[in-house]
């Protein structure tokens, strides 16, 4: 009996014991999974605690993070090789951007078969194909996995080569055992998880360093303030006190017109409260610009003539240095739309400038066209202006001095507000300069109106057409948004100035009219049979003929006889008008153009 007994006993010990290393083996299993996560998360948490701690400009970047990933990974699994492929959503080949540090140092190159039977080379910047990474995270058991699929459109592939032991030396047969796959899952969701923290912290480290931007440049704007104020306050101080001054001494002793010291005393009083009216008029025109309350006044400008009339201004001052004055100016250059007022501040900004920062030699203007642009060229031989200081010429009160002069009188401000001009015309500025060999300024406005000019010419066709509407009583069918565009309105224009052609059309179309242009008589003859033409608008000055003889030949054919012309010209003398009518003219609109009278003719006509 006691044998018999015993016999169980021993058999229950063995049938615990095959049970009892089985939980040690799984112990040791999950011991491996929780250290190599906490391993893996303490890694990464390292990485972002010195992210945030860093400053801007020295950042951690994603690929660290992935490179650490890759690493970790390796070290769990004693991995033959860990690798990170990246790929665009619609190539059809990824590349390896990172590979695990052993894998690196070993030889021969690490290689994996992909399911369809390639050899696949593990090494930095070799080309997989997705295709064969789609099957591989198909398999039983997987040896890739996407790791993420960022907002930019890139999918990034995590690929795995194992051995059968993990880094404590313990079986882990893959086939066998959900730990390996449970690691995988944990380090993906790890990684998306720092991966969206490290941007979040960029995203803070940038606003930081724009802030941090934005203070310095608050410093420096008022830095900046403080000395314009106090070269402002030394700039009027100075030509107040010449004419207090000299006021004063005219006072004391008592005024005689035949002194020529009394006249010098004169023309130093004129002078100085000229500068001291720049001075303010640059200030009120920078203010004005800021607050984009400046007026500007759209003409057709006849450029020779301002050019010439701006040179004038200038010589004076020229001749004062002994220098020379050039202009130049291309046949083809001959009108523009723009602020003339404007456009000679800009000019003379320049050519003023261009006289300052010259010692000796010459100082020129030259106007040409170029593509759809109109240039104007202020050009010097001068001291020329260094890369470092050509960069903060067109900043708000900042100035060069030009050592060889003694009169460096200014506000800093004349650049900028050019530069402000030029843009609300539709242009931009070019500066072209090297030291001790001469600057140029090249203004570039459009011939055709763009920006806030073409904006004017619409906003006062608008006007005019809703004007016209209350006088005409039209329908509410008439508007800018929705005109009928039959014969009636249908208008050919004959004109070769661009600038002219282009302020016409535009106004015109805006009042609901479908324009026609064309540049001289042979186009005219050739587009008139393929049109109903309400009205012809024509130019005097054509390039091939005199408009007015193109009116006597279109009034012998029987089927232009009864179309109005209007003629628009600089003829405005007495008769002038007389000798278009009598030619078959219906009437004349003289330059510049008035947009709203050509508007109401063309309506009267049509």
């Amino acid at each position: 009996m006691q044998q018999s007994s015993s016999l169980p006993d021993h058999n229950s010990q063995i049938d615990v014991t095959p049970k009892l290393l089985q939980t040690i083996q799984q112990l040791r299993d999950n011991l491996w999974l929780e250290t190599s996560l906490n391993q893996l998360q303490n890694r990464l948490n390292d990485s972002l605690l010195a992210a945030a701690n860093m400053m801007p400009q020295a950042k951690l970047t994603e690929a660290e993070i992935l490179q650490t990933v890759v690493n970790e990974v390796q070290t769990a699994l004693n991995a033959s090789c860990v690798a990170i492929a990246q790929c665009q959503v619609q190539d059809i080949e990824s590349q390896i951007c990172y590979i695990s540090s052993s894998a690196t140092i070993k030889t021969p190159i690490p290689e994996i078969i992909s399911p369809q039977g390639r050899k696949l080379r593990l090494k930095l910047h070799a080309a997989i194909k997705v295709e064969d990474l789609q099957q591989m995270e198909k398999e039983n058991p997987a040896s890739a996995w996407r790791l993420a699929d960022d907002n930019s459109g890139v999918t990034v592939w995590l690929i795995i080569v194992t051995s059968n032991l993990n880094s404590n030396g313990v079986s882990i047969k893959p086939s066998l055992t959900p730990l390996r796959s449970q690691f995988i899952q944990r380090t993906i969701q790890y990684c998306h998880t720092v991966l969206a923290q490290l941007r979040q912290i960029q995203f803070c480290q940038q606003q930081y360093q724009q802030l941090a931007n934005f203070n310095q440049e608050l410093e420096r704007t008022n830095q900046l303030k403080n000395q314009f104020l106090a070269n402002t306050s030394h700039e009027i101080r100075t030509p107040l006190s010449s004419i207090i001054g000299f006021t004063h001494l005219l006072l004391a002793q008592g005024y005689e017109p035949d002194k020529q010291r009394h006249q010098e005393y004169l023309h130093i009083i004129q002078s100085s409260g000229k500068h001291l009216l720049d001075l303010i008029n640059d200030i009120l025109d920078l203010s004005k610009i800021e607050a984009n309350q400046l007026e500007v006044q759209w003409e057709i400008i006849d450029l020779p003539t301002l050019c010439r009339n701006v040179l004038a201004l200038v010589k004076e001052k020229a001749a004062n240095k002994g220098l020379k004055l050039r202009l130049e100016i291309n046949d083809d250059v001959t009108n523009l739309l723009a602020d003339p007022l404007r456009l000679k501040q800009m000019l003379l900004n320049l050519l003023f400038n261009a006289v300052k920062f010259t010692n000796s030699g010459s100082v020129g203007l030259r106007v040409t066209t170029e593509n759809l642009y109109l240039r104007f060229a202020v050009w010097d031989t001068g001291i020329g202006i260094s890369k470092e200081n050509q960069s903060l010429l067109f900043r708000p009160y900042s100035q060069i001095i030009n050592s060889g002069s003694r009169n460096n009188e200014g506000t800093g401000l004349g650049l900028m507000v050019t530069q402000q001009l030029v843009q609300i015309h539709g242009g931009y500025l070019e500066l072209e300069s090297e030291v001790n060999q001469g600057s140029c300024f090249t203004i570039f406005l459009p011939l055709k109106p763009t920006g806030k000019v073409l904006e004017a010419i619409e906003i006062k066709a608008q006007k005019d057409l809703e004007f016209s509407q209350q006088i005409n009583n039209y329908s509410s069918s008439l508007s800018s948004a929705n005109i009928p565009l039959d014969s009636s309105r249908t208008i050919l224009l004959v004109e070769d100035d661009l600038a002219n052609s282009e302020l016409m059309r535009i106004y015109l179309t805006r009042l609901g009219y479908r324009i026609t242009c064309v540049n001289n008589a042979q186009e005219m003859w050739r587009t008139l049979p393929q049109m109903e033409t309400a009205v012809i608008l024509m130019d005097v000055n054509l390039p091939d003929i005199n408009g007015l003889r193109l009116v006597e030949q279109l009034r012998k054919h029987p089927q232009y006889q009864n179309i109005p012309i209007i003629i628009q010209t600089a003829m405005a003398m007495k008769g002038d008008r007389e000798t278009c009518l009598a030619v078959g003219v219906n009437d004349y609109i003289s330059k510049p153009i008035d947009l709203q009278l050509l508007g109401s003719m063309v309506a009267k006509y049509s």
